[in-house]
């Protein structure tokens, strides 16, 4: 069974926020890549059984990427690289309380992808505006 991750995107509103921060690493660095500071004891589940990282933004989780690798650096801050496929792959909105770091996110708990019309539509939606939908049960 694949193995995800999944993240909360700090300082972004919207998917629009992370497309836009990954464009910009992409050009400095050549590829996407998120540090972290925890190196996954189940790396070879993740990678091997290509996982992806699921975000959240205001509360809810609604794109994923599909993770290429996990790799150590030598840095002390960023001691862990996480490298992201370039494409955002738009999942149905699903509730997700805060925490800290990333957690193992299991396939089957995870929210199903959804068709590109559909992921346009609810992209163009405020977070907020999201949430309540998701609260009120509508999406």
């Amino acid at each position: 069974m694949t193995l995800n991750l999944i993240k909360l995107a700090v300082g972004a509103e919207s998917v629009g926020d992370i497309r836009r921060f990954q464009i910009k690493r992409k050009k400095e660095l050549g590829r996407i890549v998120h540090w972290t500071t925890m190196f996954p004891k189940r790396v070879d589940e993740i990678v091997e059984g290509k996982g992806s990282l699921y975000w959240v933004i205001g509360g809810l989780i609604l794109v994923r990427q599909r993770i290429k690798a996990i790799e150590r650096t030598k840095s002390d801050k960023k001691p862990v690289a996480i490298v992201l496929d370039a494409k955002l792959v738009r999942v149905e909105p699903r509730g997700c309380r805060p925490f800290q770091g990333w957690r193992y996110f299991d396939s089957a708990k995870a929210p199903k992808d959804i068709d590109a019309k559909r992921g346009e539509a609810i992209a163009k939606a405020p977070p907020a505006m999201l949430r309540k939908l998701h609260d009120m049960g509508l999406i």
